[in-house]
């Protein structure tokens, strides 16, 4: 008699999830959300923080970037220990760890502080941002549901790096500690939702960490992102000392990918990458966040720094690239089947470049018309050949290996992310400091703040005040537009060679249904 009555409870039991799967992708999106919009919700607070914190040229790019370049490497890790020892407990403590480094960070009292705290958020992001997508294939048994789902997901993990400078610009009129304040009473609804809601995943003991790789991946990439950064700036080390950790961290990621290929359960599956196709739609990922994040933060200091836009202003000035990107991924769908993966990839990544072309021909005058146009183009392109990429690397692989595609997809997001920043801040660095000519009345130790960067300049000339700080602050933004100008360049090129790239390399039928 006991066991009749149990056996409906049992089976109530493991229908659970299936129940409830919408909340559970309720949750999982939001948890998403937070991820992806922490890596770009501090481009419109750099001023206020600048003017808090005071941090270097190098610092300032550090706590921008950390987050970002630490979530990179550690996905595939996480994704693998979520798989080895159960996903809900992986995500139930990066969220715990999420918030207690967003309260960390908001108080932090130095730059080092912060970047310590960024990193630490980084690390917590990497424990949820796998088992998101893991726990939806999971959870939706239906194909169509868990097309539907997956849908959802996407736009979500690409609208939120474009949502996040518009959240950083409302909430730093506040207190610049605030973007990230805000995540902890967030997270306080999640936790014991995500407790409720998300189902067990049973661990699987034949499927192996390999901590060596692990530990290749994360210093690979940090020793990259680091010595390109000194390289440019100079500020902690010669330059030879900095060429020489990049050298370093590429010696270890090629450590990584061979022993990735002799392993029997490899953290990476680099094997994939031996189709065309889906090396290209990695590429296109990447390039595309590369693109966008580190334009987003080149574009969000001209309108604030150069234009004198407040916060809240430059936001709202950058919603047609939200509005745009939102557009982007809702029209994708129709562009697919009837241009095909290679057009439409090429196409997107090719607008992006386009869109970018006018602002060459700008200076310290605004050009509020054009400046939308610009942003609808660069949302719009970008968002189109993202989804155009991941439906290409999804294409491109078997069924049986679809779950570490994703992870390199994700892997590409996130890198594709950090790189934006790390590179295009540091061809901006390198062009601003010597564009900055020595002011009269400015003294050397103020013009050395100076060249560290435009917020920088505009700290050392509002407490100077009077005709010489405006002199220096006219001075550095005519120094940083022509440093945006070679960076606005350099990001043509880029994506101008893969458009091309990719109409050369996938096959026209590719995907398309």
């Amino acid at each position: 008699m006991t066991v009749t009555k149990a056996a409906p409870v049992i089976r109530r039991a493991a229908r659970q999830p299936q129940d409830n799967r919408w909340a559970i992708l309720l949750v999982l999106c939001l948890s998403l959300l937070l991820i992806t919009v922490d890596a770009t919700v501090l481009h419109i607070a750099v001023p206020a923080l600048t003017a808090a914190l005071e941090p270097s040229a190098v610092q300032l790019l550090w706590i921008i970037d950390v987050y970002s370049l630490v979530v990179a490497p550690l996905l595939i890790m996480f994704g693998t220990l979520g798989d080895r020892y159960g996903r809900k407990r992986l995500v139930l403590a990066g969220f715990v760890l999420f918030g207690v480094a967003s309260a960390a960070a908001a108080f932090s009292p130095t730059p080092l502080a912060l970047i310590l705290s960024r990193a630490l958020l980084g690390v917590g992001g990497a424990m949820i941002m796998p088992a998101t997508l893991s726990l939806i294939r999971q959870v939706f048994t239906d194909r169509r549901e868990r097309a539907i789902a997956l849908g959802v997901w996407s736009a979500v993990a690409a609208a939120g790096a474009a949502v996040g400078p518009m959240i950083g610009g409302v909430l730093v009129g506040l207190w610049w500690g605030a973007v990230f304040l805000v995540n902890v009473p967030i997270l306080l609804v999640l936790l014991p939702a995500a407790v409720r809601l998300l189902p067990e995943s049973r661990g699987r003991a034949d499927h192996a960490w390999d901590g060596l790789s692990a530990v290749l991946s994360v210093l690979g990439i940090l020793a990259l992102a680091f010595g390109l950064k000194e390289a440019g700036s100079g500020s902690l080390m010669p330059v030879g000392a900095a060429l020489a950790i990049f050298v370093g961290g590429v010696a270890l990621l090629v450590w990584f990918v061979r022993r990735q290929s002799r392993l029997a359960t490899p953290l990476l599956e680099v094997g994939l990458f031996r189709d065309r196709g889906f090396t290209t739609g990695v590429a296109g990922v990447l390039l595309g966040v590369f693109a966008l994040v580190g334009l987003q933060l080149m574009l969000a200091q001209y309108l604030q720094l150069v234009l004198g836009d407040s916060p809240v202003r430059a936001a709202v000035r950058m919603l047609p690239l939200v509005l745009s990107a939102i557009a982007g991924g809702l029209a994708a769908a129709h562009i697919l089947p009837r241009l095909g993966l290679r057009g439409t990839m090429s196409g997107g990544l090719g607008l992006v470049a386009l869109a970018l072309t006018p602002t060459l021909g700008w200076g310290v005058e605004g050009h509020p018309v054009m400046l939308a146009i610009c942003f609808v183009g660069i949302g719009f392109g970008v968002q189109v050949a993202l989804l155009a990429a991941s439906d290409t690397i999804m294409s491109a692989c078997p069924e049986s290996h679809a779950g570490g595609a994703a992870a390199i997809e994700e892997t590409a997001y996130e890198l594709g992310a950090g790189l934006g920043v790390a590179v295009l801040g540091t061809i901006t660095a390198i062009v601003y400091a010597p564009g900055l000519r020595p002011v009269p009345g400015v003294p050397e130790v103020g013009m050395d703040q100076a060249r560290q960067s435009l917020a920088g300049a505009a700290h050392v000339a509002s407490e100077m005040g009077g005709s010489t700080g405006d002199a220096l602050l006219s001075a550095a933004r005519w120094a940083f537009v022509n440093a945006l100008h070679t960076t606005v360049v350099v990001s043509v090129v880029l994506l101008s060679l893969t458009a091309v790239a990719v109409a050369v390399l996938l096959r026209r039928d590719r995907g398309v249904p």
